[in-house]
């Protein structure tokens, strides 16, 4: 099987060993593998010791020299990820600060040490009351609208959400329900608590 590396080490350490590997499955030399791709035995050698970086042309003739697709030259970028299943009713029920009853809010996933990864709720509403609570939080949010009817506050403004409406919108502005209109209500609600500067790079 090709080499693993450590998650974050860097592309081209990745490359160099998934090119050395199928080099040695195949029995050729630096010079052979050269031979085979038009280039310099001293550019084969650089690209195995990651002291070089390839070019798109470059990945392409090696691919080809070594019989195998570009994309096993990523091979072992491919670690391990974590996924989240949920099954249907079997999200996690929470109680978030200030709900009320017949405010329900149910996790549908999440990734363990992540605390910034996406948040995914599905809110189910089935009683009004005279008091709604308002949220903040950094990053941003998305709202689905799956059922019912209600009038939703962001700031200053108002949105009227009815099925397959949705709503995008910053969280540290105050959010939240502002009117119920139509019970019982069902939205899907994805918070990305990550602010946007630090996605940056």
């Amino acid at each position: 099987m090709p080499l693993a590396e450590n998650p974050g080490e860097p592309l081209e350490k990745s490359i160099g060993e998934q090119v050395r590997h199928y080099r040695i499955q195949l029995s050729l030399t630096a010079s052979d593998l050269a031979d085979r791709t038009g280039l310099s035995k001293a550019m084969i050698s650089k690209v195995e010791s990651a002291s070089a970086s390839c070019s798109l042309s470059t990945l392409a003739r090696l691919a080809d020299g070594l019989g195998v697709p570009v994309t096993a030259l990523f091979r072992s970028l491919e670690t391990d990820r974590e996924a989240s299943f949920t099954k249907s009713g079997e999200g996690a029920v929470v109680v978030r600060s200030g709900t009320r009853r017949g405010h329900e809010y149910q996790v549908l996933g999440q990734l363990r040490g992540r605390p910034n990864a996406l948040e995914p709720t599905l809110v189910t509403l089935t009683s009004s009351s005279d008091v709604f609570p308002l949220f903040q939080h950094t990053g941003t949010e998305f709202l689905y609208m799956l059922e019912g009817e209600m009038v939703y506050s962001h700031g200053p403004h108002r949105y009227q959400l009815l099925p397959g409406d949705s709503l995008l919108f910053e969280g540290e502005a105050p959010h939240g329900p502002a009117e119920l209109v139509s019970l019982p209500i069902l939205f899907l609600a994805i918070a990305d608590p990550q602010p946007a500067a630090s996605k940056q790079h």
